[in-house]
This record gives C-alpha cells, sequence and structure tokens, in this order.
C-alpha cells in the first residue's frame, strides 16, 4: 500500500435513482457530469488536479490540495444550486435531479489492488448516505442539500471567508458504529419532531442510531491526477449493506 495522501473529498449522489427507468437513470447520469464538471471549472479546480471515481448514481472527486476548500464551498452553495435549476426548470417533475453532496477532507492511500481506501473516505460516504441529509433533502424544496464534515467547518465555513455565512449551517449527529460524528448542514433544521430536527439535537456522546458499518473499495472511471502516482485502472467501489434502499 502506498503512503496515504491528504485530498478534499467531494460526493454527489442522486436523489431516488433507483427508482427511474434505465432511460432516466442515463440522461440524469449525463446531467450529473454536467454539473459537476460545470461546478468544479468555476471552482478553478483543473482535470489535473482531481481524480473522480463513478459508481452509477452518484460521483466522487478527490481533490488537491492545493485548490482553496473555501471558492470549493462557495461554488458548491452558488454555481451548484443554479446549475441545477437551470437544468430542471425545463424538466418534467418526473425527470428533475436532486442531488445530496458532501464536502470532506481527509487521508486516502491507494491499496495492493489499486483500490482507494481509508477510514476518512469511510466517513464522507457515511455522511452522504447519513438520515439528517437525507432527511434535510427530502424536506425542502430546492434541488441540492450540502453537508461539510465538522473539519471543512471548523477549518473553512466558521470563519466567513467571502460568500459563506457560517450561521446558515446547522449541526447534525450522524450515528455510526464508531459512535456519534459532527457534520454541518446548509439551510434551516427541519420542524419540532422531524428527523432532522431530533438528529440535529443528539449530543455528541449520547445514544445515536447506529449506522450499518460498511467497508468501501471504489470502481470506475477516473478523470485528471490528484497528485502522488496515477494508476489507470484504479477501482472505487461503495458498498452499501444489504437493504439499504434510496429515499
Amino acid at each position: 500500500m502506498t503512503d496515504p495522501v491528504y485530498r478534499t473529498i467531494l460526493l454527489f449522489d442522486i436523489e431516488q435513482y433507483g427508482s427511474r427507468d434505465d432511460v432516466e437513470q442515463a440522461f440524469l447520469r449525463r446531467v450529473l457530469y454536467d454539473v459537476v464538471d460545470s461546478t468544479l471549472l468555476t471552482a478553478a479546480v483543473d482535470e489535473t488536479a482531481r481524480l473522480r471515481a463513478d459508481r452509477g448514481d452518484s460521483v466522487m472527486e478527490l481533490i488537491d490540495t492545493a485548490v482553496p476548500v473555501p471558492a470549493l464551498v462557495k461554488t458548491l452553495l452558488t454555481e451548484t444550486p443554479a446549475l441545477l435549476h437551470n437544468k430542471n426548470r425545463l424538466l418534467a417533475t418526473s425527470a428533475r435531479m436532486r442531488l445530496r453532496i458532501v464536502l470532506s477532507s481527509g487521508y486516502v492511500a491507494v491499496d495492493e489492488l489499486d483500490g482507494w481506501v481509508g477510514s476518512d473516505l469511510n466517513h464522507a460516504v457515511r455522511l452522504l448516505n447519513s438520515d439528517p441529509l437525507r432527511d434535510a433533502l427530502k424536506q425542502r424544496d430546492t434541488d441540492c442539500v450540502l453537508c461539510v464534515s465538522d473539519s471543512v467547518y471548523q477549518g473553512v465555513v466558521r470563519h466567513g471567508p467571502l460568500g459563506v455565512r457560517p450561521e446558515e449551517f446547522h449541526r447534525v449527529t450522524v450515528g455510526t458504529k464508531e459512535g456519534p460524528t459532527v457534520a454541518w448542514v446548509h439551510g434551516e433544521p427541519g420542524t419540532p419532531g422531524s428527523p432532522e430536527a431530533a438528529a440535529g439535537a443528539t449530543a455528541p456522546g449520547t445514544d445515536a442510531p447506529v449506522a450499518q458499518h460498511h467497508d468501501i473499495r471504489i470502481r470506475g472511471s477516473q478523470y485528471g491526477q490528484a497528485g502522488g502516482t496515477h494508476h489507470g485502472d484504479q477501482r472505487f467501489d461503495f458498498t452499501r449493506p444489504a437493504g439499504d434502499e434510496r429515499r
């Protein structure tokens, strides 16, 4: 296994992808690629500074740390919603695409099978699939919702860089096998008694719903190079627990 390298981790996931037929899924994937590429272009992320993994209903980007995280946060809060709105307004309601987005960071290593591995990567995927983030998107009329890890919030968001307002984020607690983990979701919390509000009110160290643990290996195509050794056949595979249905 190579030495771990520190990367910004950006994940996009399509809501209710599994409920669409094959034609709709193929269309949504093209739209997703357009949105992701345009978002990163606006954030001045060069193709040589990013590494992509495709898992069908979602896309993962590992981004070189030379790319400023404040620019990424600002772009995800402004450009991404605008891109989605412009595409969705031309579509029937049934074809509308909505996204859960996670911005995190951490160390990722390449194992002997050329797969990207790391607990920080696992953590980001758990945030993407967490109930608080799913519920946040479900309860809103917006086309996307952004969640940032606690490290990104504490290191970047809370300082209020230009175009980012920390008061617009609210704290949530996500239950995992390793225990509760804190993250921050953009937008107003759910109404009192809602699943999102209940999750956000859970204090660290208290009992929280425990998500089933799953290891991750990502398979798919990659574009660009995120530093270190570039492996042309790197595989990524987000393994979901059995019975994990999309909402």
